[in-house]
């Protein structure tokens, strides 16, 4: 007589391990925007060395140049020109990296091929895919402000020693930048021209406004809040302190770095739960 066999299904539990889902989900969302980024590696690279070289040879060298010479031997805060604008032009790289991270790639992911929900049918939650971002977004921002940083230093703007400290208060502020714009990017259902509007009316006045090119205080004061509420002016005001020495009170190096660290944070929660809404939906 033949007998059934044994059932030893013990469900998806069993098969499905939770904690290594939930532990290296964030990676895998990662690795799968990193290889998709590496479709346009050349291009990122033309853009993170050609825009630097451009830029310092018509402002950094060219400009420099006439402010130097007008300002004599103390130059703009005790240093070159060029030496004044590096923190600021790192800052603004890994900011504009973590946008372009941030923006297009994101409504990418809701819109356009929905692939973010396609990731969370399987163990990804929306958090998960938060990190995913969010490490992908730090890790272009590390090549883009290395690359920069190498092209500074090959033109005399920094020395080898503040390398590393002028690129971690750009990737501070490059990655509090990212978490913002991806909770704003959450909320967007259709570009409209929203990424526009950032770019012209976010990016264009923390780029000017932030004391890149002059310090915040010959700003009027009508002005200056633009620079206290960008994280331009916090990864500037702390790259110059840090590399060359700009006077900075301890107390708002402290605010400097709380400031960029809040806005991270908060972006990361608002990020999280509007994925885990859309994514439910």
């Amino acid at each position: 007589m033949l007998t059934e066999p044994k059932m030893t299904w013990q469900g998806a539990a069993k098969i499905v391990d939770m904690k290594k889902a939930l532990t290296w989900g964030p990676w895998f969302v990662a690795e799968y925007r990193l290889r998709n980024m590496s479709k346009w590696l050349g291009a990122i690279i033309a853009f993170g060395l050609g825009n630097p070289v451009l830029y310092l040879l018509s402002v950094g060298i060219g400009i420099g140049a006439l402010v130097d010479q007008n300002q004599g031997a103390n130059g703009v805060d005790g240093v070159s020109y060029l030496t004044f604008l590096a923190p600021a032009l790192l800052a603004t790289s890994a900011i504009q990296a973590a946008m372009d991270e941030t923006s297009f790639p994101t409504l990418q992911g809701f819109v356009w091929d929905k692939s973010f929900f396609s990731m969370n049918a399987t163990q990804l939650t929306g958090g998960s895919i938060v990190g995913g971002i969010m490490i992908a977004s730090a890790a272009r921002c590390i090549f883009n402000t290395g690359i920069y940083a190498m092209v500074l230093w090959a033109f005399g703007a920094i020395t080898a020693q503040s390398i590393l400290v002028l690129i971690f208060a750009a990737i501070f502020a490059g990655l509090a930048f990212a978490s913002v714009m991806l909770a704003a990017t959450s909320f967007v259902k259709h570009d409209d021209g929203f990424f526009a509007l950032v770019g012209r009316f976010i990016i264009a006045p923390m780029f000017m406004f932030s004391g890149t090119f002059y310090p915040l205080e010959n700003l009027p004061i009508y002005l200056q809040w633009i620079g206290w509420i960008s994280p331009v002016w916090h990864a500037t005001d702390m790259g110059r302190n840090l590399s060359y020495g700009h006077d900075v009170a301890p107390g708002m190096m402290v605010i400097h770095f709380a400031f960029l660290l809040a806005i991270l944070i908060v972006g990361q929660v608002v990020a999280m739960r509007q994925f885990s809404r859309r994514l439910a939906k």
